[in-house]
């Protein structure tokens, strides 16, 4: 087939990046049989060199064209260098992951790509594989994965607000991101300001101001500001809660993605989707991307403020 062919069908699919441990596998395992339960023909594909053991059956694995351990050894480079080295060589490579892919035609693909931030923020190689998916008629968007424990801090939260855009600029693909693990939040303390405040990513000067509180961050203040406002002028983060085991939410986050990547789902998948999430919250179900998250994170904070003062 030549490279770019219209004669190609489309394919749809998502490429799930971030940082590590912000739970890319496990979000795929999840998608996968959520999207397999809707009537979806679902492959995943591990893009991770490091990942030498996938906890769940993949269609493809770039472990066949090359592994970390291996470049680690041959070449004697670190695992930093050593993965940007695979990503190099996966893009050199770009016949024999097209020809894989050519078997994975109808259904709907998630790859599971390396956790290594310089890949999407400034490094080519994967942003250069991505577009030679798009040429062979895939439509992707990138999920963003952030741990959402970054929200109980507002320094590091500022700095997940930068790593986000900057990914959003550099790898030029639709983008979902998503605060993973909110299942988690409430062990990481009390946030500042509510939920929806960090997922919309409303005025930031309040988290400046929250920030000059702290006195190593007071004397960043101005850097800090200058920061907020790339992040506002840009005005593209904002965030979806993800909790893996949720059906509510694994349905939202999908809302998010079929909208972003163009993908139109058909009759049966609609009943099959009304079907599940009637089993799950009933039948007049209405779901608001933050609310419920929010509201199971109070509850969880009031409980602990109560168990305390029956300890007094």
């Amino acid at each position: 087939m030549a490279e770019g062919s219209r004669a190609s069908p489309l394919a749809f699919g998502q490429v799930v990046i971030g940082p590590p441990g912000s739970g890319k596998t496990t979000y795929c395992q999840a998608m996968q049989e959520f999207l397999a339960r809707l009537g979806r023909s679902v492959a995943v594909v591990n893009l991770d060199p490091a990942n030498e053991a996938p906890p769940c059956p993949c269609a493809l694995d770039i472990g066949e064209l090359v592994t970390l351990p291996d470049v680690m050894a041959s070449l004697g480079l670190g695992p930093n260098g050593g993965l940007l080295y695979c990503m190099e060589y996966l893009q050199a490579n770009a016949d024999w992951l097209r020809d894989r892919l050519q078997a994975l035609r109808g259904h709907y693909v998630l790859f599971d790509c390396p956790g290594q931030v310089e890949l999407y923020t400034h490094h080519e190689a994967l942003k250069n594989v991505f577009a030679q998916l798009a040429k062979w008629n895939f439509r992707l968007a990138a999920v963003h994965l952030v741990d959402s424990h970054y929200c109980t801090d507002p320094g590091k939260f500022i700095s997940v607000l930068c790593t986000s855009l900057s990914t959003m600029l550099h790898v030029e693909l639709p983008h979902v991101n998503v605060l993973s693990k909110m299942d988690l939040i409430e062990q990481y303390g009390k946030l500042a300001f509510n939920l929806d405040y960090y997922t919309e990513v409303m005025d930031l000067s309040y988290l400046v101001d929250h920030l000059a509180s702290d006195p190593f961050f007071r004397n960043f203040r101005r850097l800090n500001e200058k920061l907020v406002e790339v992040i506002e002028d840009y005005s593209l983060v904002s965030f979806v809660p993800l909790k893996v085991q949720d059906k509510e939410s694994m349905r939202q986050v999908m809302q998010a993605v079929d909208k972003a990547n163009g993908y139109s789902f058909g009759d049966q998948e609609h009943r099959s989707l009304e079907a599940l999430m009637s089993a799950a919250v009933g039948a007049d179900f209405h779901f608001s991307s933050t609310l419920a998250v929010q509201e199971k994170y109070v509850q969880s904070q009031e409980k602990a403020v109560e168990e305390e003062v029956m300890d007094l």
